[in-house]
C-alpha cells in the first residue's frame, strides 16, 4: 500500500498548530486510535493477504514523502535509527532512499545486532543494501532532511542519556525534520513531551491518527501531518476508537431556513449568569447566540447594577436571573459564565439543573458543581440533555485530582467526567476533546493561541447553546459548536486579526459568517 491514504488541512505552520497535508479529504470522522487499540489492530493485521510486512509497508510509504521533501538538491539525507520497531522503519526507509541514489547517513546508539523480529530483517536487509551505521551526527553537515525514527509510540519513559543529547542536537539543526508516526518523546496517548521531543516539521504516523498527535503539547511538535492507513482500514473501523472534528461537522448541522418562519422557529436561549464586575461574560454568551442563529435571547443577570440593555446588542432582552429562569417558553438553557460563587448563584444552579431543558455548564457553574455533593448529584440524576465545558482546571476540580493529571492523560480525564457526570464533555485546550457517557470521544482540530484570553469560553457557551435552540442534537451540536469555535478564530487569524490581540467579541461576528457560508 503505498501513498499517504487520507489527509486534512489545517491552519497554522510547525511548532504552531498542527496542519494535516491536504493530498486528500480526510472526513471529520476520521479515526483516532489509542496505543491499546493500535496495537490490536496491528496484531490483526498479522493474518492478512498482503504479502509485506506492516514494517515494509511503512517504510516504503515513508520512504516515498522523505523523496519528495528532500527534493534533488543533491544534498544528503541524515536519518535517526532507534532501538526498537521505529528503528526498523527508519531502516527500511533508508535502505529505499539509497536505492533512490540519495546518500544517506543513519545514526544507531544501539547494537543493531540486539534487533528483533522485522526490526532484525530490516536491518539486515539495510547491510545487505551497502549500508552502513554511524554513531554521531557529522559536523557541518548541509542536510536535505532529517528522518527521526527515534521512538515511537511504544516510548513510555522519560528520554533522558544519549537519547535526550540526540534529540537536543537534532532540534538544532536548520535542516526540515520527518518524524516517522510520532515525534521522538511524544507520548503517543497524551500529547505529553517526556523530558525533550523532537520538533518536527512533517510527521507521517501510520494506521490511524493518535491522540498525542493532536492535543496538549502535540501540535506544537507535529508539524504537518500525513495520514498512512497501510491497507488497515477494515481492521481500524472494526476496532473501537475516538474520530477527528474537522470542517465536515458543519456541513448538515442546520437546514435551509423556510420563508415562512419567525423567531419562535429558531427557539429561545436562557443564559444565566453576569454576578457583580462580570455581567460581560453573561453578555457575550447571550451576543454569541443571538449572531449564531437563536431566535430570542434572554440573559439572565445576578449583578445588582446590572444593565437593562445591552447598547452593543439591544437585540439581548436583559432580565434579572430569576426572571430568565421562570420563562416557560425556554428551548435551552446556559449557566455559568460570570456566575460567581454566591449563595444566590448556588440557588439560581440548583434551578436550572432541576429544569428539563438542554442545558450547558460553564465555569462558575462547574465550580460549583465541583464543591457542592448535592449539585453533583443533580447533575448525575438529570434526564435532559447536559453539556459541560471545563477548560482543564475545571475538569480537575470536578475529578477531585490536579490540573497536571487531567492534562497527563486528556482523553481519559474528558471520558472520566462524561461518564462520572452522565453529560457530555468537552475539555477545552489544545486539541479539545470531546467525550460522552457511552464511551465516544473526538478531538477537535481548529483553534489557535490567539484564543487564550479572556471571554472566549463564554462565546463557546453562546454557541453551543445557540445551536441546541435551533434543534440541533446534543452530541452535534457540542462537536458542531466546538469546530465553529476555533474555526472562526482561525479565518480571523489568517485575515492578520491575531493571534497576538484576538478578542472573544471578534470570533462571534466571524462564527455567523462561517455558520451561514458553510456549504460555499
Amino acid at each position: 500500500m503505498n501513498g499517504c491514504s487520507e489527509s486534512v488541512i489545517l491552519p497554522e505552520p510547525k511548532r504552531a498548530c498542527v496542519k494535516l497535508a491536504a493530498t486528500m479529504n480526510m472526513p471529520h470522522t476520521a479515526p483516532i486510535l489509542l496505543t491499546a487499540d493500535l496495537r490490536r489492530v496491528e496484531q490483526a493485521a498479522l493474518g492478512d493477504r498482503n504479502p509485506a510486512p506492516l514494517m515494509e509497508r511503512a517504510g516504503l510509504t515513508a520512504a516515498e514523502l522523505a523523496r519528495t521533501l528532500a527534493g534533488d538538491s543533491g544534498k544528503p539525507v541524515l536519518i535517526l535509527a532507534g532501538p526498537g520497531n521505529n528503528g526498523g522503519d527508519a531502516l527500511v526507509v533508508a535502505r529505499h532512499l539509497k536505492q533512490w541514489w540519495f546518500k544517506v547517513n543513519v545514526i544507531c546508539l544501539t547494537n543493531p545486532e540486539q534487533y528483533s523480529g522485522d526490526a532484525a530483517l530490516a536491518f539486515q536487509a539495510w547491510r545487505k543494501a551497502g549500508g552502513e551505521l554511524i554513531t554521531e551526527i557529522p559536523p557541518a553537515q548541509d542536510w536535505a532532511l532529517v528522518i527521526d525514527g527515534l521512538f515511537g509510540i511504544g516510548l513510555k519513559r522519560e528520554l533522558d542519556g544519549a537519547y535526550a543529547a540526540l534529540v537536543e542536537q537534532l532540534n538544532a539543526l536548520d535542516a526540515p525534520v520527518l518524524a516517522l508516526d510520532i515525534p521522538s518523546g511524544l507520548d503517543a496517548d497524551s500529547g505529553r513531551v517526556r523530558s525533550c521531543a523532537v520538533e518536527a516539521d512533517h510527521t507521517i504516523t501510520f494506521i490511524a491518527l493518535k491522540p498525542g498527535l493532536l492535543t496538549l503539547d502535540g501540535p506544537d511538535h507535529c508539524g504537518v501531518l500525513h495520514v498512512a492507513d497501510l491497507g488497515l482500514t477494515t481492521e481500524v473501523n472494526a476496532t473501537p476508537h475516538g474520530v477527528l472534528i474537522g470542517a465536515g461537522v458543519l456541513t448538515h448541522l442546520l437546514p435551509p431556513r423556510p420563508r415562512n418562519s419567525h423567531k419562535g422557529t429558531y427557539g429561545s436561549a436562557g443564559i444565566v449568569g453576569g454576578t457583580q464586575g462580570m455581567a460581560g461574560a453573561a453578555l457575550l454568551a447571550g451576543r454569541a447566540a443571538l449572531k449564531c442563529g437563536a431566535g430570542r435571547v434572554y440573559a439572565g443577570l445576578l449583578a445588582g447594577d446590572a444593565p437593562l440593555i445591552d447598547m452593543l446588542q439591544p437585540e439581548l432582552m436583559l432580565r434579572p436571573a430569576d426572571a430568565v429562569l421562570r420563562l416557560d417558553h425556554l428551548t435551552a438553557l446556559a449557566i455559568g459564565p460570570g456566575l460567581g460563587d454566591s449563595p444566590d448563584g448556588a440557588e439560581y444552579l440548583d434551578w436550572a439543573l432541576e429544569s428539563t431543558l438542554p442545558l450547558v455548564l460553564d465555569a462558575d457553574a462547574l465550580n460549583q458543581i465541583a464543591a457542592t455533593a448535592d449539585l453533583k448529584n443533580k447533575l448525575k440524576q438529570r434526564v435532559a440533555p447536559s453539556i459541560l465545558t471545563p477548560h482543564p482546571a475545571e475538569a480537575a476540580r470536578l475529578l477531585a485530582c490536579t490540573t497536571d493529571e487531567v492534562q497527563q492523560d486528556r482523553v481519559t480525564a474528558a471520558l472520566r467526567l462524561a461518564r462520572e457526570y452522565k453529560a457530555g464533555v468537552v475539555l477545552k485546550g489544545a486539541g479539545s476533546i470531546s467525550a460522552w457517557p457511552d464511551g465516544h470521544w473526538a478531538i477537535n482540530t481548529s483553534g489557535n493561541p490567539g484564543m487564550a484570553t479572556a471571554g472566549m469560553g463564554d462565546v463557546l457557551t453562546g454557541i453551543i447553546t445557540a445551536l441546541l435552540v435551533q434543534g440541533v442534537d446534543e452530541r452535534h451540536a457540542l462537536t458542531a459548536g466546538v469546530y465553529l469555535h476555533g474555526a472562526a478564530a482561525d479565518i480571523l487569524v489568517a485575515a492578520g486579526n491575531g493571534p497576538a490581540g484576538l478578542t472573544a467579541s471578534e470570533v462571534i461576528d466571524a462564527a455567523r459568517v462561517l455558520l451561514n457560508n458553510r456549504h460555499a
